[in-house]
């Protein structure tokens, strides 16, 4: 499937929220487009398609990046790094801490997953601010991976996420 065949299955599939979770807030989403198999796949395929090759590994930030990278890496043979949030990983751990819109948090992962030099792609549903994606690549770093890429479904362009991911190779599947 062609990214415009994934864009296109996510534009319809889309369910837009208005006011949520807050007023003045336009809500996407993303869960009726996993829902549907055919999308789920064509979704899938895209997301990892221009990166194929060049990664050893995909990477998830908790929640729905855990479904994007479990599909991806299911489809391309590979293992799965789980991006959490804090106090959800059994073992040693190394954090990130960033600033939301509304306060600060952190994310974690356990270095031992994967040895050092293991390029990892990056997925996540949505791209708006940027600042999880910047931590969860900063950390990826920090364990001594590499970031191969970041790939995600939907970019709200009007946030300029991108700007916080400077230099690195992002694809958005459909952008708003």
């Amino acid at each position: 499937m062609t990214d415009g065949t994934a864009a296109r299955l996510v534009a319809e599939n889309t369910a837009i929220i208005e006011d949520f979770p807050k007023p003045g807030i336009t809500f996407r989403d993303l869960t009726p487009v996993f829902a549907d198999g055919p999308s789920l796949r064509a979704v899938t395929d895209a997301l990892v398609e221009p990166f194929a090759g060049r990664i050893d590994a995909v990477a998830g930030v908790e929640a729905r990046g855990f479904l994007l990278a479990a599909a991806s890496a299911y489809a391309l043979d590979l293992g799965v790094l789980v991006i959490r949030k804090p106090g959800k990983l059994p073992r040693e751990v190394i954090s990130e801490s960033y600033d939301l819109e509304y306060g600060s948090t952190s994310l974690e992962v356990q270095p031992s997953d994967f040895p050092p030099g293991t390029r990892i792609l990056l997925l996540d549903d949505v791209l708006a601010t940027g600042g999880t994606l910047a931590a969860a690549s900063r950390l990826i770093e920090r364990a001594g991976w590499v970031v191969a890429g970041v790939s995600v479904v939907l970019e709200l362009e009007e946030l300029d996420g991108r700007a916080n991911l400077e230099g690195r190779d992002i694809r958005s599947l459909s952008v708003v």
